[in-house]
C-alpha cells in the first residue's frame, strides 16, 4: 500500500524470511560461518539456537540459496512433536522417497539406499531441521542414529538443527551424551543492539529502493526499545510505521510519528500483557484494599458453598450405600428361606 508513496520496489519489512533480504550482523555472520564450516566437514551436527524471531530460519535459507545441487542435496523440514517413526517418514518424504511397505524398516532402507546412490554420484545429503526444540529426546536420538549411515567409511547424511533456546536444555539432558559428542559447532543468536537495529533498518530501506534517511536518527532508539532488537518485531513495527507515514503523508518519519504508532500498538488486544505480578498496596489505596477484601470475601463464600455441597453429596452417597447393603441383605435372606 505504501510502496509507491515511498518509492519502494517491494515491501522492505516483510515477515517471511528471504535470502535476498539477509542482513549479516556480527552474530549472524558467525552462525552462517559455523554452518558453512559444518558443510566443509561433511559430518556431525551443527546446532543454531536463539529466541523467537532472531533469524535462525533466515540463516538456513541463506545457506540453502548458496548450495550447489551438483554436490549437495539439501532438504529443510519444520518439526512439531514428532515421534521417531513419524520423523523418519517425514525425512523420507522430504527427499521424495517412495516405499511400498509403510514400516519403519522400509523407510530406513529407502533412506539408506537413496544416500548410497548419492554417494555413487559423488554427492551427499544435508538435512536442516527447523524448530528442533519441538522434537522429543527419542526423535533427536533417531537423528543421531541416521548419522551412523556410512559407506566406505564416509558419512552419508549430515544434519543441522535450528531451534529456540529450549533446545539447549534438551541437548544437555544426561542421556544425550552421545549426541553431544557428534556436535562439531554450535551458536546462539541473540537480539540486535541499537547499532545493528539501526543498520538493519537502513539496509532494508535501501534494498527496497528507498531512502536511507527516511527516518530521523532519534527514531531508532524508540524502535530498539519496543522491539528489544528482535528482527521479526523490528519488521512488524516498521511495517506499521511505514503505513502510518503513508496515511499521514509524511515524507520523513520523525520520533513523534514513531511514538504515535507505538501508542496505537500498545492499545491493541494482541499487545495487551497480562498482569502476573500482584502490585504492592499503598496505605492510601483504600479502594484497592476494599476491592481485595471483597474478592477474598467472595472466595470464602464460594469455598463454603462448595464444601457444603461436597458434604451433602458424601452424605447421600453413604445413605445410598447403606440402602444397597440393606437390599442385598433382604435378598440373601429371601433366597435362604426359599432354599
Amino acid at each position: 500500500m505504501y510502496e509507491k508513496y515511498y518509492g519502494f520496489r517491494e515491501r522492505p519489512f516483510q515477515l517471511t524470511p528471504s535470502p535476498n533480504w539477509f542482513y549479516a550482523s556480527k552474530l549472524h555472520k558467525r552462525a552462517l560461518a559455523y554452518l558453512q564450516y559444518g558443510l566443509s566437514q561433511g559430518e556431525g551436527f551443527i546446532v543454531i539456537t536463539g529466541d523467537v524471531g532472531t533469524g535462525k530460519t533466515t540463516i538456513a535459507n541463506q545457506l540453502l540459496s548458496n548450495l550447489s545441487q551438483d554436490e549437495i542435496i539439501a532438504k529443510q523440514i519444520v518439526t512439531s512433536k514428532l515421534e521417531p517413526d513419524d520423523l523418519i517418514r517425514m525425512i523420507a518424504s522430504s527427499f521424495n522417497l517412495v516405499v511400498t511397505e509403510h514400516s519403519k524398516a522400509s523407510y530406513l532402507d529407502a533412506i539408506y539406499s537413496y544416500l548410497k546412490r548419492l554417494h555413487a554420484q559423488h554427492r551427499r545429503a544435508l538435512l536442516l531441521v527447523d524448530e528442533a526444540q519441538n522434537l522429543p529426546l527419542d526423535s533427536i536420538e533417531e537423528l543421531r542414529m541416521l548419522s551412523n549411515f556410512q559407506f566406505d567409511g564416509k558419512p552419508l547424511l549430515q544434519s543441522f538443527l535450528l531451534g529456540q533456546n529450549e533446545l539447549n536444555a534438551i541437548i544437555q539432558a544426561p542421556n544425550m551424551e552421545q549426541f553431544r559428542q557428534r556436535i562439531i559447532a554450535s551458536s546462539n543468536l541473540s537480539a540486535f543492539q541499537l547499532e545493528d537495529t539501526t543498520a538493519y533498518i537502513k539496509y532494508r530501506l535501501q534494498q527496497a529502493g528507498g531512502r536511507e534517511n527516511l527516518l530521523t536518527e532519534d527514531c531508532y532508539s524508540l524502535i530498539q526499545r519496543y522491539s528489544r532488537g528482535i528482527p521479526r518485531k523490528i519488521n512488524s513495527v516498521m511495517d506499521r510505521i511505514m503505513l502510518f507515514g503513508y496515511l499521514e503523508e509524511c515524507p520523513t518519519i520523525s520520533a513523534e510519528h514513531v511514538n504515535t504508532v507505538l501508542e496505537e500498538i500498545s492499545q491493541e488486544i494482541a499487545n495487551q500483557t497480562p498482569v502476573t505480578k500482584t502490585p504492592s498496596v499503598k496505605p492510601d489505596d483504600s479502594i484497592g484494599l476494599a476491592s481485595a477484601s471483597n474478592s477474598q470475601s467472595v472466595l470464602k463464600e464460594l469455598s463454603a458453598m462448595l464444601d457444603n455441597e461436597l458434604e451433602q453429596k458424601l452424605k447421600m452417597a453413604k445413605e445410598l450405600d447403606a440402602l444397597l447393603r440393606r437390599q442385598q441383605q433382604l435378598l440373601n435372606e429371601r433366597n435362604s428361606n426359599n432354599s
